[in-house]
């Protein structure tokens, strides 16, 4: 059963290692037997005041819910999200499909994490650990899953 969809990730900021560029552009070489896989990066606000966290936070945010069409299936990435094993994170995509889902949009907050605005428009949070990871390295582990979840979906091995 081959499940093909839109993908799309939205994320904070740029990537810069030449590393983590490299691992991305692998999965998303991948990637396109089973989705159309689409990235938007938003500017990181640039924190000259520290006290001045949250209004940059919110101004990311609105940037984020214009990236974001009014019928799609949001997933934020949060650290108080759900937990999901591999198995059931492509249960979860499958799901999606089954209902009718057209669009999936990931979206990965900056520095400053995601503003309430946008923590609002989930469908669904979904957590990748209780640990903290780099906005850069998340999406790697991101594509990473999206693409597990795809070779379970269809009965494919990944690898042993």
């Amino acid at each position: 059963m081959t499940v093909k969809m839109n993908i799309k990730i939205i994320a904070v900021g740029k990537i810069k290692e030449k590393f983590t560029k490299e691992a991305i552009e692998e999965y998303k070489k991948r990637l396109g037997a089973y989705c159309s896989l689409a990235l938007c990066e938003i500017p990181a606000q640039d924190i000259k005041d520290e006290n001045l966290a949250l209004k940059y936070m919110e101004l990311e945010g609105e940037k984020i819910l214009q990236a974001v069409k009014s019928d799609s299936y949001v997933i934020t990435l949060e650290i108080e999200g759900k937990m999901l094993s591999s198995e059931g994170f492509a249960q979860k995509i499958k799901e999606l499909s089954y209902e009718g889902h057209n669009e999936i949009v990931f979206i990965i907050g900056g520095a400053n994490g995601l503003s309430r605005s946008v923590r609002d428009r989930a469908d669904f949070k979904l957590s990748f650990s209780k640990m903290t990871f780099t906005h850069q390295f998340i999406r790697v582990l991101l594509y990473e899953q999206i693409y597990r979840a795809f070779k379970i979906i269809n009965n494919e091995n990944y690898h042993r």
